[in-house]
């Protein structure tokens, strides 16, 4: 693919991923295996209050194909379908769940050097067609989105952003829920490995009248534990510790609790990825 602006789902997922990625509430174990043939193997178990969950994965990649299978404790089958470059600078991604034929997607990604383009069309009747296009190049990108639904002839969604992307910080501003709400972040990383960060988000909510600030980052304890912490204005803060035990397996722990009713329980997760 080319490097250019990326798609519009990048714009200001740096300082999102921040705030948000590996964050958990629950309990989760998953361990992945790799056999001779190259198929590769994970079972992940999820308890979440009084509910236990689980899934069986198998992936298989064959020189510009990617294939993805998932069967989960409640008996559904999920497959993906990804396909590089079949026309050059794309990748078609084909998604199918039984017996939940209706949940289907087709994408087509398509990069350029000034350019992203993304359509995804929903297997049924009356499908949701989601459409993105971003402009520029991997400093500085300007983009929109948009959901349209063809049973209801009318958009279910539009939204517009704008990045600006240094070797060491990103800056983004994005108008969405149909323009009732503007997000502002701005990341910062700290180091070269680009482990230790801080970031600082805001949203407004125009019909409301509702600002939300986040500040957070996290700091790199040596080359295998990473500690992050973020807060809010409404008093949520949170907490996560990630250690790596051995090589690619990871230990993490996340808490979050709300500053301002000290009396109630603390979310609290813990989970544990061994990898090979």
């Amino acid at each position: 693919m080319s490097k250019g602006p990326g798609l519009f789902a990048d714009i200001g997922k740096k300082a999102r991923d921040l705030l948000t990625k590996d964050y958990i509430s629950d309990q989760k174990l998953s361990i992945s295996t790799y056999s001779d043939t190259g198929v590769a193997l994970t079972s992940t178990a999820v308890k979440k209050g009084g509910l236990s969950t689980g899934d069986v994965g198998a992936q298989y990649k064959y020189k510009n194909t990617l294939i993805d299978v998932k069967v989960d404790t409640a008996s559904n089958i999920s497959t993906t379908l990804t396909l590089n470059d079949i026309a050059p600078s794309t990748k078609t991604i084909a998604s199918l769940k039984f017996p939940d034929y209706s949940s289907g997607k087709l994408e087509v990604q398509y990069y350029h050097h000034h350019a992203a383009f993304s359509t995804a069309v929903g297997l049924k009747q009356s499908p949701i067609v989601d459409l993105s296009v971003t402009l520029g190049t991997p400093t500085f990108a300007i983009g929109a989105e948009a959901s349209y639904e063809t049973a209801e002839g009318k958009l279910a969604k539009y939204t517009a952003g704008i990045s600006v992307t240094k070797p060491d910080s990103c800056a983004a501003i994005i108008l969405g829920d149909k323009g009732d709400t503007i997000k502002a972040s701005y990341i910062h990383h700290l180091d070269e490995l680009k482990k230790s960060a801080a970031v600082g988000e805001i949203t407004r909510r125009f019909s409301t009248n509702e600002n939300t600030f986040t500040v957070g980052g996290s700091y790199a304890v040596d080359n295998l534990t990473i500690v992050k912490l973020k807060l809010n204005n409404h008093g949520n803060l949170g907490a996560l510790l990630q250690h790596e035990l051995i090589p690619k397996s990871l230990l993490t722990i996340s808490s979050e609790f709300d500053t301002k009713a000290l009396e109630k329980t603390p979310k609290f997760g813990v989970a544990l990825a061994l990898k090979p």
